[in-house]
């Protein structure tokens, strides 16, 4: 009887402890993704600033015959969504629409590399990738440190 009751109670213990495992890898996942995004993004906006961004990306793109405005306005939209997206996946704020709009930005940017130079080092996409399609795949349950997931409770007035 007692053996029972040790094995049942050494079974659950050993869940919840692999289901907190879970949540803890998902949420540290999603913050150093947002942080990655958030501090790359916050670095093109405000310290290097948008104009030498656009013509850095100018600099690389232009010989390939890619019109300025169009490679400005990539541009500005991959440092803001980087910005933005990066400060909600910290939070776990529309978590789903977020990593959509980052793996867009993902390819934006595989195809930027790709024109400007067809050998490139994949190392700063490949990580961000992986975080992103991880946290993608991952069931919604696991990621209860986000305002999501709070915001969804709420709802449910549990």
């Amino acid at each position: 009887m007692f053996n029972n009751i040790f094995v049942l109670f050494h079974i659950r213990f050993r869940t919840m402890i692999t289901d907190l495992n879970y949540i803890i890898a998902i949420a540290t996942a999603r913050i150093i993704v947002g942080i990655l995004f958030f501090f790359q993004g916050y670095d093109k906006v405000f310290k290097v600033g948008m104009k030498e961004v656009g013509e850095t990306m100018q600099a690389s793109l232009g010989k390939n015959k890619l019109p300025s405005g169009f490679v400005k306005l990539i541009a500005i939209f991959t440092s803001w969504v980087e910005l933005l997206c990066g400060f909600l996946l910290i939070l776990g704020f529309f978590k789903f629409f977020t990593i959509y709009l980052l793996c867009f930005n993902l390819v934006l940017v595989v195809i930027g590399f790709s024109i400007a130079k067809p050998m490139w080092e994949t190392g700063h996409v490949l990580i961000r990738l992986l975080l992103l399609m991880l946290l993608l795949l991952t069931p919604i349950e696991w990621d209860k440190f986000s305002l999501d997931y709070l915001f969804a409770l709420s709802k449910l007035n549990v």
